[in-house]
């Protein structure tokens, strides 16, 4: 994903703290975009998980993306297919070639599910504004109400990959019949709900739960350690010391509660770390949790694989 793709057009952000991540060319600093607002060929996405937020303020020239409404189809409950991206591209003035900039509110969080969504339709130049929407706006930033007016773009065909950067249900009931594989299950949800202490009640109906608990052998790395204080992310040396569970592993699965927050760990994994294998249950926990037969662990520990003949493997 992250090499052989074409010549970016706009240059990466030079900023010394990104040097040592795997692929610094996937982050800017804030000031870099500040100075290049306007610039020919990118295209700034605000992306929040407060849908609100946009409208209050936000960067000039950004328009919105709402991951949860305009890159997921709402019958299928999957990500939008090929015509539907290449539409809602156009719509929003994006065109296949332009350096993509997602920003978003609460560490990124959303942001991060909206730039995965870019990697699967092979989008080659996309990155994540370093500490988003929260650092912005605590610098005193410039914002504006302006809504941009996106000009006659034709983004082109669009074909979603699925097979290097998404698992499915199938796939982890695999992983559990054979434990051999050597594939990492990792859980990004806050410890409360990885035990099980109780179950999440939410007013979101797609995060509805029927169980407490998680994926049995899943341990335990919550999506917001990867970020300081301030919102942006920590050094490469921490972020090796919190994932040194899972790093080195062939493959690594990655869930949480409806997909969202496990993009924003793979991304770390990914594109700051250099971790080969890893894919994004994106029917994470509100899929694993109310389907039939799919054994759960409660607890702190990981917890042992069920037997095979417990685990429908191939079964939806």
């Amino acid at each position: 994903m992250y090499e052989g793709t074409s010549t970016v057009p706009v240059a990466p952000d030079p900023h010394p703290s990104f040097g040592a991540f795997a692929h610094p060319q996937r982050l800017v600093s804030t000031e870099w975009l500040s100075a290049h607002i306007g610039a020919a060929g990118l295209a700034i996405v605000e992306s929040n998980a407060d849908a609100l937020l946009y409208d209050i303020g936000h960067i000039p020239g950004a328009v919105k993306i709402d991951w949860r409404t305009e890159l997921t189809d709402q019958r299928l409950r999957d990500v939008v297919d090929g015509a539907r991206f290449a539409e809602l591209m156009r719509i929003k003035g994006i065109a296949r070639e332009d350096t993509v900039v997602v920003y978003g509110d609460r560490s990124n969080g959303s942001a991060a599910a909206t730039a995965w969504v870019f990697d699967l339709f092979g989008h080659s130049d996309v990155r994540l504004l370093d500490g988003g929407r929260d650092v912005w706006i605590a610098e005193a930033r410039e914002t504006t109400f302006e809504v941009p007016v996106a000009g006659p773009v034709h983004y082109g065909a669009a074909e979603r990959d699925d097979s290097q950067a998404r698992a499915f249900l199938a796939d982890i009931r695999q992983r559990l019949a054979d434990v051999d594989t050597g594939t990492r299950l990792l859980d990004v949800r806050v410890p409360e709900e990885y035990a099980g202490v109780n179950r999440l009640i939410t007013d979101r109906p797609e995060e509805q739960s029927l169980r407490a608990g998680h994926i049995p052998t899943a341990v335990n790395i919550p999506w917001t350690a990867a970020v300081g204080p301030d919102g942006r992310f920590r050094t490469r040396a921490e972020l090796e010391q919190i994932y040194a569970e899972v790093l080195g592993a062939p493959e690594t699965i990655v869930y949480s509660r409806i997909g969202e927050h496990s993009a924003h760990s793979r991304f770390v994994l990914t594109a700051l770390l250099g971790a080969a294998g890893v894919r994004n249950y994106d029917g994470s926990w509100t899929e694993w949790a109310n389907a039939v037969r799919s054994p759960i662990v409660t607890g702190t520990q990981p917890g042992e694989a069920p037997a095979a003949d417990q685990v429908a493997a191939g079964s939806g």
